[in-house]
This record gives C-alpha cells, structure tokens and sequence, in this order.
C-alpha cells in the first residue's frame, strides 16, 4: 500500500485505537483496509469521486474511508480519514 506519510500515521492510530479497544480489532482494522486498498488496485474507480482528482472508498465495518488518487503506475492514499471528523483537514496534502 503506498500512503501520504500522514495517512500512514493516520492508518497505525486507528488501528492502535482498534486494538486498545478490544483485543484483534486493530488486526481486524488492518485486514480490512488492506482488502479495501486490494479492492482498488483491481478496480480503481470503484471509490466515489470527491472532488476533482481524488475518489473515497468506505471501509466496511469502519467509520474510515480511504481518499485516493488514481495515479499512472499506482493507488496514493491521500488519508485514512475517520468520517465523523474534522472534514477537509486533509487537504493541504495535494
């Protein structure tokens, strides 16, 4: 998976949040993006366009969407971003 080093981190503390909250949540968070992140690399308009560049995908079983941006050789997740949370503050990442 190629991230924005901030989504990286974003990526690490929800899954650290998952597991202190229950034991193989934060695996299971993990798991899940990756099958997300998969998801994209075979199909990579199946994310929502959001904006003009970039597209979300939903993370099941999680308030997270992966923002992404098609690119020629590869899928950049822009953020992991919780959906309750502070909108846009992404952005300055473009």
């Amino acid at each position: 998976m190629e991230f924005h080093p901030e989504a990286q981190d974003e990526f690490i503390s929800a899954a650290q949040f998952y597991e202190s909250q229950s034991g193989g949540l934060g695996l299971d968070f993990i798991l899940t993006v990756q099958h997300s992140y998969e998801r994209l690399l075979e199909f990579p308009a199946s994310g929502r366009p959001f904006g003009r560049r970039l597209r979300r995908l939903l993370v099941p079983k999680f308030p997270y969407g992966l923002v992404y941006r098609v690119e020629p050789e590869r899928i950049y997740i822009v953020a992991v971003m919780h959906l309750h949370r502070r909108p846009g503050y992404w952005r300055s990442r473009l």
